[in-house]
């Protein structure tokens, strides 16, 4: 089965970004985003590729970028669509945050969207499918050859507990702290074609694979392949999975830098005529799993003989790593972020932060709906009115 690959021109960026519809009094999600859609027909009819669109579930409207080629350009992008989606959601006492789930809703609540893939979707996959009211970001970076496409994925494939752990925004669910960093990644992660991604040879074996998943129906179309990094054929891109519904768009810029700058980081070492680090499979499971339930806390495994380091000391030292090649690429202020989520708490912290200090989860959610607005890091003291 040949499987034709749209070469980039270059590092390119897309970003695609799940958000929450909350009511601005009760704090719990509202399932209009139907309404909200049929309210901005210029950003929600544009073809194959809107501005903003649905998603599973009627909670939850998605905004894309077009193709960027800076992290710059994406976020501007981003700001432009929020601003008409905010006038939308205001006029219907609609407020907007994206955490990878709701503190407060229950999924049972969820209204799915009318779209017939999601329908068809709900049908075959059920409770796996029927409880994903999750949210989260993806990043799409233009890759300029298909020969490069698989081994980029599976040298990605190692950064998996550090795309989660600077994200990871679902420690609670329905009501509960779950104990974990990203409630989200074991939820979504579920379903039979999620997780990591196979490491694989080239992009024959790429094909092959895919070949072998439509004769044996377990799939239907490559796109639901749903791993955490995938090749995308139709973008000519890489597309990285892994983050957790983000709550600011700083911290949405950090992970686009963080993407754009591995990902030219290993296509020059290609060129160059090095050959890419591919990690155990065992190692990438493992070392996803101690990130969802530890988040940047997380001991992870950092080779084949199974030694370790603390997360935290191996993002640091990955950030001074890409501080050259995002200079070069002009989001080197974006990167520095991911040293502001290190010293003042990645989201799961910032909402356990609220929690501790006695804070409501109506709170917690108050919070994101003004980390979201003001692009800035919230406090208990700063939401004190809410819940109480």
């Amino acid at each position: 089965m040949a499987i034709d690959f749209n070469p980039s021109r270059g590092a390119t960026l897309g970003v695609e970004w799940e958000l929450q519809l909350v009511d601005a009094e009760t704090m719990h999600l509202r399932q209009d985003a139907r309404e909200v859609l049929a309210a901005l027909p210029s950003l929600s009819e544009g073809g194959d590729n809107p501005k903003i669109r649905h998603e599973l579930m009627e909670s939850t409207v998605e905004i894309v970028t077009d193709i960027s080629h800076t992290v710059g350009e994406a976020k501007a992008d981003l700001a432009g669509t929020i601003a008409e989606l905010r006038a939308a959601a205001d006029a219907r006492g609609i407020a907007l945050a994206c955490l990878g789930t709701h503190p407060i809703s229950d999924w049972r609540d969820a209204v799915m969207a009318p779209i017939q893939r999601y329908a068809e979707l709900i049908e075959q996959m059920q409770w796996l499918a029927r409880r994903i009211q999750t949210f989260g970001v993806h990043v799409h970076v233009g890759v300029r050859n298909v020969d490069k496409a698989i081994p980029i994925v599976n040298a990605l494939s190692a950064y998996l507990p550090h795309f989660l752990a600077l994200t990871a925004s679902s420690p609670f669910w329905s009501g509960s702290d779950t104990g974990l960093a990203s409630s989200r990644a074991v939820v979504f992660g579920q379903l039979p074609t999620a997780g990591p991604p196979h490491l694989l040879d080239d992009w024959a074996a790429f094909e092959d694979y895919m070949d072998t998943l439509l004769r044996a129906g377990t799939i239907r179309s490559i796109k639901e392949v749903w791993w955490d990094i995938r090749p995308h054929p139709d973008f000519g891109t890489i597309e990285i999975r892994m983050f957790d519904g983000i709550p600011t768009m700083r911290e949405v810029g950090m992970a686009a830098a963080l993407c754009q700058s591995l990902v030219t980081l290993f296509d020059q070492q290609l060129d160059r005529g090095y050959t890419l680090p591919r990690p155990a499979a065992w190692v990438v499971r493992d070392n996803k799993w101690r990130a969802t339930r530890y988040g940047l806390d997380a001991i992870v495994i950092t080779d084949d003989t199974g030694s370790t380091a603390p997360l935290r000391d191996d993002l640091y030292e990955l950030i001074r790593e890409l501080e050259p090649v995002a200079d070069r690429l002009g989001c080197a202020e974006e990167l520095k972020v991911a040293g502001e989520v290190l010293e003042h708490g990645a989201p799961y912290e910032r909402q356990r932060a609220i929690r501790a200090e006695g804070g409501t989860l109506e709170q917690v959610v108050e919070a994101a709906i003004t980390e979201f607005a003001e692009d800035r890091f919230v406090t208990l003291g700063e939401v004190a009115h809410v819940g109480t």
